[in-house]
């Protein structure tokens, strides 16, 4: 038994779980293992194949992890030879043959970008709620999961230029717990929300309509770690080099876009008397 360590930018992906007729980072990683002649015949995926984790629809992952009963020539960069650029494979691990990447996984963290610019949010206004949802509670108003709600969460919050980065860490997360409690402390940094919002979120009488908390995009998501205290990965170190210069790349591509959208905005600014 082996585990991979995978990044992956998600935006092109319905999610990491399989799904028919949509491109999933699952299937991605299978059809990989089924082009290396990796997976038995008339199956469509390796024996004990598991994951850390369903991330969301266009959420990206530094650390997803897979294991599966692997051949010993199943390298990092074996496993990418057969990848596309936005799915990376960079390290890996020798895993007990009764390991389970799921339920072996004692904690998750994910990291927000969330683009709050200082003129437009009170820092302290989020600090305090996220400080108010640290620790276990039933956060079934931030998820439309039934199950698995009752969560100890952590957490913090950096401001970074315009952005404040909130990294959340728990043993598991339900279903856009991360970007639904990410939303809550956008409103209530913004003053949209008071401080006791978070109280009626953490009530056990469910929200109703307008008074539920939304998801917030996905996009600025990130799977950022995932503990396992028995195992010990080793990163391949060409596998990490390609896997930092093509997202370098991709980076630069995106960065260059943003600096044709900023002529565009300048371009048709005008004045606020045209605007108005």
């Amino acid at each position: 038994m082996r585990a991979y360590r995978v990044a992956y930018d998600g935006r092109r992906f319905h999610g990491f779980q399989r799904q028919p007729d949509v491109a999933t980072v699952s299937d991605t990683l299978l059809a990989a293992l089924s082009d290396l002649d990796v997976l038995d015949a008339g199956s469509d995926a390796p024996p004990n194949y598991a994951a850390a984790g369903r991330t969301d629809a266009g959420v990206s992952a530094l650390a997803q992890t897979v294991a599966f009963d692997a051949p010993d020539w199943l390298t990092p960069r074996a496993f990418d030879s057969e990848l596309p650029p936005d799915v990376r494979v960079w390290a890996v691990a020798d895993a007990p043959a009764d390991f389970h990447a799921t339920h072996d996984a004692t904690r998750r963290e994910y990291v927000y970008h969330l683009h709050a610019p200082a003129e437009t949010v009170d820092d302290e206004r989020a600090t305090a709620a996220l400080d108010a949802l640290r620790g276990e509670h039933d956060f079934h108003n931030l998820t439309p999961d039934d199950d698995g709600t009752v969560r100890g969460l952590d957490g913090e919050i950096d401001r970074d230029g315009e952005y404040l980065v909130v990294r959340v860490q728990a043993d598991g997360f339900a279903r856009q717990l991360v970007r639904r409690l990410v939303a809550l402390l956008d409103e209530i940094a913004r003053g949209e929300r008071d401080l006791g919002a978070v109280d009626r979120v953490l009530a056990a009488e469910p929200l109703p309509g307008p008074a539920g908390v939304p998801a917030a995009p996905a996009e600025p998501l990130v799977l950022a770690d995932v503990t396992y205290p028995n195992l010990a990965f080793e990163r391949d170190p060409e596998a990490a080099a390609s896997t930092r210069e093509i997202f370098r790349e991709r980076r630069v591509r995106h960065a260059t876009r943003a600096r044709v959208a900023e002529d565009l905005i300048a371009g048709v600014g005008g004045t606020t008397e045209e605007d108005g």
